[in-house]
């Protein structure tokens, strides 16, 4: 999350990676995938993983790796390709419908590296590329163009959800943790 009183600056390509290594190694992401594997387990999605410890790990795995490679394609490899900021800035004051508006559009407006606003290919092309590349390391029963689709969706609504969060967070940190 970004001061939104700080003026805008572009970050080299090497801190674009550094971002996305910290966002695909945190500790909430590592909490988040367990939540997730668990969940999937509990529904028996991916059958093709089976149950148990085993059937747990390989969707743990593969929900680490969707994550990962999602990290690193919205927020590191195609930001540089096509020269644009994939940090989340945040809006920080006003009605919280409006708050949620912009930061759940954020999905699909960003800046470039000059500090344009411009459509959000990064996320877009970078969730796409991860969904597509989900097919390498998932049960042949769960791949496919049907799987794919419904993979980039997720991965969209769940990166508008997530800026959501950062949006009103520290709003609700000093609410509710009476910290700043």
């Amino acid at each position: 999350m970004n001061d939104p009183s700080q003026q805008f600056q572009a970050i080299p390509a090497g801190e674009k990676y550094k971002l996305a290594a910290q966002d695909a190694f945190d500790p909430f992401s590592w909490a988040i995938t367990g939540i997730y594997a668990g969940v999937a387990q509990w529904g028996d999605n991916y059958a093709g993983y089976g149950q148990g410890a085993q059937g747990y790990a390989k969707r743990y795995g593969a929900a680490f790796a969707d994550g990962a490679i999602g990290s690193f394609m919205t927020e590191a490899v195609f930001p540089t390709l096509l020269h644009q900021d994939s940090r989340y800035f945040r809006m920080g004051e006003g009605r919280a419908w409006k708050r949620v508006g912009y930061a759940v559009t954020r999905v699909v407006v960003t800046h470039s590296d000059r500090g344009n606003w411009q459509f959000n290919t990064s996320e877009i092309a970078g969730n796409a590329a991860a969904a597509g590349i989900a097919n390498l390391y998932y049960p042949r029963g769960s791949r496919g163009l049907d799987e794919t689709l419904e993979k980039f969706a997720v991965n969209v609504v769940s990166d508008a959800g997530f800026n959501v969060l950062k949006e009103f967070w520290p709003d609700m940190r000093r609410k509710i943790l009476h910290k700043e």
